[in-house]
């Protein structure tokens, strides 16, 4: 087992104030993940991506914004943009935002493939 705490000084700007979760050389996993803390009135980038994403409520309340619409989004609310999808985390709230977001897309996932094949091998005595 191995156990990554959240870490606030590592927090930056990218695409608006995450973590980059994943990955660490123990962790073998078909996606990448980010704890993101979105502070009182500020907002994300507005990006779009060729990734698949899912984003996870888990404090607070923010305004989600993508293609147009605007909906509120808060804990415990899940969701999905496809590639190309346009969005942006809006802090309108006196508190702050957080969310986990996870992404991945067809290259992350076959690295994961061949790695896990790779892993097998050595667990069998065999090459990957």
């Amino acid at each position: 087992m191995e156990m990554r705490s959240l870490d606030r000084s590592t927090l930056g700007p990218e695409n608006g104030f995450s973590q980059l979760l994943k990955p660490w050389p123990a962790l073998n996993s078909p996606f990448k993940g980010a704890w993101c803390v979105v502070a009182p009135g500020t907002s994300t980038t507005r990006h779009a991506h060729p990734d698949y994403e899912i984003f996870i409520a888990m404090t607070g309340e923010a305004t989600l914004s993508s293609e147009g619409e605007e909906i509120t989004f808060r804990q415990g609310d899940i969701v999905h943009f496809p590639p190309h999808t346009d969005h942006q985390v809006i802090n309108d709230g006196a508190e702050e935002f957080q969310m986990y977001a996870v992404w991945w897309d067809q290259e992350t996932a076959g690295r994961f493939l061949e790695r896990h094949d790779g892993q097998d091998g050595d667990r069998d005595g065999q090459e990957g």
